[in-house]
């Protein structure tokens, strides 16, 4: 696995540019990190440019957040739209449907595959099989309100419009239940995370060693 320290080192401290000389040095080492790709296998430049997803077991955690966006952001238009009385408005949030219906069936897709790759135990295997049936739920909700949009041209009208409400209220609920129970996944149990190792007590001593050399080194400057 190409390690992560190939990654640019004025990315790695917010403080670098004030202690070693500025904009100056940040060029300096944008400029040397560029030119150490031309050396490199497009593999490991992957790996350096974007060390988050190549940390990925699988791209459910990349692709998750589109329908999540676009299905509150076409609720709330759809709300505006209504109260303002305005049609472009509708139809806007239509278009943030039919693209959320569409990720929402990617998202789906990449879960299904994370689901079997994953190591995960018992317990959190009924949390994941729930998460996953609410997740096909507001898959098949989502296209079956985007075909009903379609069908009616773009925005629906009338009396329509109430039970359209109502399952789109359902919808957003579904979607928020099953971002819940994946969020709970990874933060309570580390599903698909890896875990960084606790220092040892000689790193401890090493790092604290480094600190007052660093410090001694800077006082005997001073003086």
């Amino acid at each position: 696995m190409f390690e992560h320290s190939f990654s640019p080192n004025f990315l790695a401290h917010g403080s670098a540019g004030k202690d070693h000389g500025g904009v100056a040095s940040y060029l300096e080492q944008l400029l040397t990190f560029l030119e150490s790709l031309s050396g490199r296998s497009g593999a490991e430049n992957f790996d350096a440019l974007m060390p988050g997803l190549s940390a990925m077991e699988n791209l459910h955690p990349l692709v998750v957040h589109f329908p999540i966006a676009l299905i509150f952001v076409f609720f709330l238009i759809e709300i505006i739209g209504i109260l303002v009385k305005h049609e472009n408005l509708r139809k806007l949030a239509s278009l943030c449907l039919y693209l959320g219906a569409i990720s929402a069936a990617v998202t789906v897709a990449f879960g299904i595959s994370a689901a079997e790759s994953v190591a995960h135990n018992d317990h959190v295997h009924k949390i994941m099989e729930r998460h996953e049936y609410l997740g096909i739920s507001v898959c098949v909700l989502s296209f079956i309100l985007s075909l009903w949009r379609l069908a009616l041209g773009g925005v629906v009208k009338g009396f329509a419009n109430i039970p359209f409400l109502f399952f789109s209220i359902i919808l957003v609920a579904l979607l928020t239940l099953t971002a819940d129970l994946g969020g709970f996944m990874v933060y309570q149990y580390g599903v698909a995370v890896k875990r960084a190792e606790a220092p040892s007590v000689l790193d401890f001593f090493k790092e604290h060693d480094d600190h007052s050399h660093s410090h001694s080194h800077s006082d005997s400057h001073q003086h």
